[in-house]
């Protein structure tokens, strides 16, 4: 199973802890703000490339009204780039995990689209 969290919720005092049982992998091209490296257990790590392009991101600018087209172009950056999945892919196929996004929205992220697709390519195998 593939869950999606944003890193700013369910903060611990010590930190986000990763879920038991899960790998975990941040999935932003910048780090979140206001959070510690040590404050994010990334058992799975920090996967920049995995993360749409600096351009695509501020094309994108969450801004709603783009999302299907930004969806569609972050698609076919995985497309180019399949390789920046194979860490995810093979840890879920082991276990369940967990990509964590730093966006206010929770409806319109690139972690969203990144799961679909990474349980697509999973389905596929």
């Amino acid at each position: 199973m593939i869950q999606v969290r944003r890193v700013y919720d369910n903060r611990q005092p010590g930190g986000l802890l990763p879920p038991p049982g899960t790998v975990c992998f941040l999935v932003e091209r910048l780090w979140p703000r206001g959070m510690r490296k040590e404050a994010l257990e990334l058992n799975g790590g920090w996967l920049r490339d995995a993360a749409p392009s600096t351009a695509l991101r501020r094309w994108f600018g969450h801004d709603s009204a783009r999302w299907a087209e930004f969806r569609r172009r972050y698609r076919e950056e995985l497309d180019a780039h399949p390789g920046v999945l194979e860490p995810m892919i093979d840890a879920a196929h082991r276990q369940d995990i967990v990509l964590y996004y730093s966006t206010r929205d929770v409806r319109h992220n690139s972690a969203l689209v990144l799961k679909e697709y990474l349980e697509s390519r999973i389905a596929s195998r």
